[in-house]
């Protein structure tokens, strides 16, 4: 017994003293190779070494595409700066917005109410409509005497996605915000009767009658601002105009709407599908 523990105790110094007698051929190449390749965190491989190189080759190429795609964005510069966009309008008002009365007619009937004869009826009828006097997005015409500020609910949502998405568009053209002005809303009879005094462009059987319908000027709008600033930079109404139809186009061929350019009155006239 004190002899094999004699030898148990020479191995274990012998292993202490050369640790290189322990290891198998197979653990002294890999040795070999780490000694003679510069290492990653001291633990790669020359194969490592290939595809932390390859990987880094494949990044760069992901991030140079990344870097050619900011060119075409339609919000960023490639520096990351806020792009601002072209104005574009449509190329022909009355083309761009043909929907007569008879069109827009069809569509009150389905999604409107039953038409008011007088403000007195009107005040009991609010159950079935939505007030828009009050809005963020849009002005409602100090001058407005032959409406009142109610539509359907369905109407409300179209003008309230319209007057954000005008926001939107001026934002991303560089353009300061503007309201645009909503200048007839819902009509009673007793209203169409006095407005068809002197203006012809006021049938008798009007969309406004059954709160599907607005009118919004394209010649005014309402600037923005904060009271405590200075002043924002003057917009001419015609850029404001070209911007105010690219939004209006959009929500017409997505089919929310009917439109007709209204020239002597100076506004465009919608009815909501």
């Amino acid at each position: 017994m004190a002899g094999f523990s004699a030898v148990v105790i020479v191995l274990a110094l012998t292993r202490c003293v050369f640790p290189s007698i322990a290891l198998d051929k197979n653990a002294e190449d890999m040795l070999a190779v780490t000694d003679s390749v510069t290492t990653v965190d001291d633990v790669t491989t020359v194969d490592d070494v290939k595809t932390v190189d390859n990987a880094k080759t494949v990044t760069d190429n992901v991030v140079a595409v990344a870097d050619n795609n900011k060119v075409s964005s339609r919000f960023f510069n490639p520096d990351g700066t806020v792009r601002k966009n072209r104005i574009w309008s449509v190329p022909n008002y009355r083309e761009a917005f043909p929907d007569n009365n008879d069109v827009q007619l069809e569509a009150a009937n389905r999604w409107g109410v039953k038409s008011v004869e007088n403000r007195a009826e009107a005040e009991h009828r609010k159950k079935e409509l939505v007030y828009i006097g009050a809005s963020p997005y849009y002005h409602i015409d100090d001058r407005m005497t032959r409406s009142i500020p109610y539509l359907v609910p369905r109407a409300a949502v179209l003008l309230n996605d319209m007057g954000r998405a005008f926001y939107d568009s001026l934002q991303m053209k560089g353009v300061p915000l503007h309201r645009f002005i909503v200048s007839s809303v819902l009509r009673t009879k007793e209203d169409v009767r006095k407005l068809r005094n002197y203006n012809g462009n006021a049938t008798e059987n009007s969309c406004h009658l059954y709160g599907t319908t607005v009118d919004i000027c394209y010649n005014r709008y309402q600037t923005v601002s904060d009271p405590d600033e200075a002043p924002r930079r003057a917009v001419r109404n015609d850029s404001l105009k070209w911007i105010l139809t690219e939004v209006i186009n959009d929500m017409r061929n997505n089919g929310r709407c009917y439109v007709k350019y209204e020239v002597k009155q100076g506004c465009f006239h919608l009815t909501v599908r």
